[in-house]
């Protein structure tokens, strides 16, 4: 659920518009048999995204607000709820790769009918409706660059399932190797009460609230994410073969899951190769470390003798307008190197998400909202760690300095990475 927003029946329209058609924009690449393929239980195919992003506006929007509202598929309501449990049952999520039918033509007239009936809402709806209507179309729409993102994640794990190992996208490739990557520095900030969490200005999520006041020590926080390179050192010091980094649960995933380096990477007569969305490429050793675990980072971490930082640290950095990283609209479709500074920590925004030592729990005084909307995030507040800041797949208008992600510390296939911190008191 979100905060209460203002959304003026002015820019609706087009807002509304250019998001959809950005999602559709991100299938051009594929073809029909990418999009109805799942690879893990985490991920979800194309087609599921472009259905259960179109679901949330009929199911929340339209059906409560449009008078002449009728059902586009009563099937749907089962096959393309994700996890509300106050709409109803719902079709296993680790099974949703079977679902041939219906097919991507059909998804795709779903999104086109519903497209039509939310434009003509806009348009027609009583000036006493608008506020809720434009809250909800509001976080609708950040729900489905929620589901952008998530669409490129999870294609990115179905393609490298494929043994020649095919681009989503093909991406031209400089023959010159990439810059190095700016020196690791320190950037230290004073403890003291600061004030966390959304002001109210601005759309938020539910969770980013109520702003609250916390206690932080003298910190110091890395200038730019850890890199390819410098894991790479941490993997060719036995990193993955030694315990003593690992906490115990890390340590069991280690040896379970076979790891020894991070999702993508691929070794091939002693070279090091990434699987990106652009293909299999040579390892670039500058560009910022991504796809892995919270377990890796922590690990990591200690092996250099820092540790992540908290979540209410790394918000508090973030305030101070550092240059951001690339979003999806830059079209890079990869973390790249960072240009950054003594002083001032960079791209805190857009690169990767910043993996944190802080459990995704509730603020002070937060309250789920009641129904169905309600569900949207407190009800996964357990066993999460938070992740900060935004990727290079995340929309820019989509991410700020209080939003806060949250994922599972085993998961590997987000867009996600980290940045070390350190005591300094």
């Amino acid at each position: 659920m979100s905060l209460p927003v203002e959304l003026p029946r002015s820019s609706a329209l087009s807002r509304f518009c250019s998001v959809r058609k950005q999602t559709e924009a991100l299938c051009r690449p594929l073809h029909a048999e990418d999009m109805v393929a799942q690879s893990m239980p985490d991920v979800s195919p194309t087609k599921w995204h472009l259905a259960h992003s179109t679901w949330f506006f009929e199911t929340f929007v339209l059906a409560p607000f449009d008078a002449d509202f009728e059902v586009f598929d009563p099937a749907f309501r089962y096959l393309f709820n994700s996890y509300y449990e106050a709409v109803g049952e719902r079709h296993p999520r680790a099974r949703r790769g079977v679902v041939t039918r219906p097919t991507v033509e059909r998804v795709f007239a779903y999104r086109s009918s519903t497209d039509e009936r939310v434009c003509r809402l806009i348009e027609r709806a009583s000036d006493e409706a608008w506020n809720e209507i434009a809250t909800r179309l509001t976080l609708g729409l950040h729900h489905e660059q929620q589901h952008q993102e998530l669409m490129l994640m999870d294609i990115k794990h179905v393609l490298f399932q494929n043994p020649m190992f095919p681009p989503y996208l093909e991406l031209e490739r400089s023959s010159e190797p990439s810059p190095a990557a700016a020196k690791q520095d320190w950037c230290s900030f004073l403890g003291g009460v600061v004030d966390i969490g959304t002001t109210g200005a601005g759309f938020a999520f539910d969770n980013e609230g109520p702003r609250h006041q916390t206690f932080l020590y003298d910190y110091g926080l890395a200038n730019r994410p850890v890199t390819n390179g410098e894991y790479l050192a941490f993997i060719e010091d036995g990193g993955y073969a030694n315990h003593e980094h690992w906490l115990s649960d890390g340590w069991f995933e280690v040896q379970s899951r076979s790891w020894r380096a991070p999702e993508y990477w691929v070794q091939h007569d002693g070279a090091w190769f990434e699987y990106t969305l652009g293909g299999l490429a040579p390892l670039d050793r500058e560009a910022s470390v991504a796809h892995v675990s919270w377990y890796e980072a922590d690990a990591y971490a200690r092996w250099t003798g820092h540790r992540l930082p908290h979540e209410s640290e790394w918000e508090r950095a973030a305030r101070d307008g550092v240059a951001p990283g690339p979003f999806l609209e830059a079209g890079k479709l990869a973390p790249g190197r960072v240009d950054a500074g003594p002083g001032a920590p960079a791209a805190m925004l857009g690169g990767v998400w910043e993996l944190t030592q802080s459990p995704y729990v509730a603020y002070p005084g937060y309250r789920a909202p009641r129904g169905a909307l309600g569900e949207y995030n407190g009800k996964f507040m357990a066993n999460q760690y938070v992740t900060r800041g935004g990727s290079f797949g995340t929309p820019e208008l989509h991410v700020r300095p209080t939003y806060r992600n949250f994922f599972y510390p085993y998961q590997r296939w987000a867009f996600q990475g980290f940045r070390l911190a350190r005591d300094e008191a």
